[in-house]
């Protein structure tokens, strides 16, 4: 029996990430839920899948695909994403030693950083940054280098000059988002022409956050690292299923990457995850036996966008490009002087809208004076949003 003056104690754990709370994500969305506001701040639709991929799935827990995959994935999977990016990038991976199936995005971003980065590796990223990539840079005893974005009239862009003065003899890997959340930013082909004149000659590798590739609008086409052998050759290119399908919750993704980079890859991953939930995979790789969904992408999200658009028009905020992603960033300096965090409060406690600040991408708080709604939502949704905010 333990006495009463020597009562159990939890022993004191020095964090790893001293620098890391509960994400912003949560803090708003938990905000927004005791205030009753629409939620506009985290990035996740209020609309389901299609019926028949719930079914795809259905159909695979009956015919008794519930044991392990293999820790690659189900070979169906991995085909099926291998004739994706063929047909959409022109870049043929070979499907046994170069696509891995993850459990979701960020534990493909996370393993790239670990499989690749050593303690005192340099890792650039460019900000504002979301929000996974510093802290497993951090686990993995690298040394994160910002470069930030510009942003003016025009919306952001990167600077491309910095980016390669920011190149030293300690760069282990650059990271790039495209299309960019938060700002909403789509590489074009220029950027990436840039990048591969920054590694080339080089022992730098890429990370390519490409969750949002189906989301382009405006008759732009997606310029997938994929697309470029140059830096197809040193990539770990990552995609989401849960974004691309309105399924963000079943945690599915893939990593693409030549056959050296997966080797190390698969095994952190193999002691990371191991393997993903396996009827999901073979109803994910049914389901996309059809193009269709994928493809039609961007009209569905450019329709929304352009709802949301046109609601704030007129309104005191000032619209940033929105050329990708399901985010669209405005200016509120015409509406108050608050900081960022503050003004994202008082949107959804006073006018019961929530939002995210972008202030909350960058490592220093950067004020800009801009915040980030999430227009993936039913257009009731949106419609009701737009009524409160036009208010302000």
């Amino acid at each position: 029996m333990t006495s009463s003056n020597h009562l159990p104690t939890t022993p004191t754990l020095t964090t790893r990430l001293p620098a890391v709370g509960t994400t912003v994500f949560t803090r708003m969305s938990q905000l927004a839920t005791q205030a009753g506001a629409v939620n506009l701040g985290q990035g996740f639709p209020d609309f389901g899948c299609e019926r028949s991929l719930l079914s795809a799935v259905n159909d695979a827990m009956q015919a008794d695909f519930n044991q392990y995959p293999m820790m690659s994935g189900a070979p169906v999977l991995r085909q099926a994403i291998v004739a994706k990016i063929a047909a959409l990038y022109g870049h043929q991976y070979h499907v046994d030693s170069e696509i891995t199936v993850t459990a979701g995005a960020t534990q493909a971003l996370t393993t790239a950083i670990f499989c690749c980065v050593h303690p005192g590796d340099e890792v650039i990223v460019i900000e504002p940054v979301y929000d996974s990539y510093v802290p497993a840079i951090t686990l993995a005893g690298g040394v994160p280098v910002s470069v930030e974005m510009e942003v003016g009239a025009a919306g952001y862009t990167v600077p491309w000059a910095k980016v390669a003065a920011a190149v030293t003899s300690k760069t282990r890997l650059i990271i790039i988002n495209t299309p960019h959340n938060p700002t909403s930013t789509v590489l074009r082909a220029a950027d990436l022409q840039a990048l591969a004149d920054i590694v080339r000659g080089t022992d730098v590798l890429i990370l390519s956050d490409e969750v949002y590739e189906h989301m382009v609008y405006d008759g732009h086409q997606h310029e997938s690292v994929s697309r470029y052998p140059e830096l197809a050759a040193r990539a770990f290119v990552v995609s989401s299923f849960g974004k691309t399908y309105h399924v963000t919750g079943w945690k599915i993704g893939y990593v693409a990457a030549p056959a050296a980079l997966t080797a190390e890859f698969r095994k952190v991953h193999q002691y990371n995850v191991f393997s993903v939930n396996t009827p999901m995979q073979h109803g994910i790789a049914s389901y996309m036996a059809d193009p269709a969904p994928y493809l039609e992408l961007p009209g569905f999200y450019q329709r929304k966008r352009d709802l949301f658009r046109d609601g704030l028009k007129n309104s005191r905020f000032e619209l940033l490009p929105a050329d990708g992603t399901y985010f669209q960033c405005v200016r509120y300096d015409k509406i108050s002087s608050q900081t960022e965090a503050e003004f994202a409060e008082w949107l959804t406690t006073e006018i019961k809208v929530a939002a995210i600040p972008v202030s909350a991408f960058y490592q220093q708080g950067k004020e800009s004076g801009i915040v980030r709604f999430c227009f993936a939502k039913k257009d009731e949704t949106l419609t009701l949003a737009l009524e409160r905010l036009g208010k302000i």
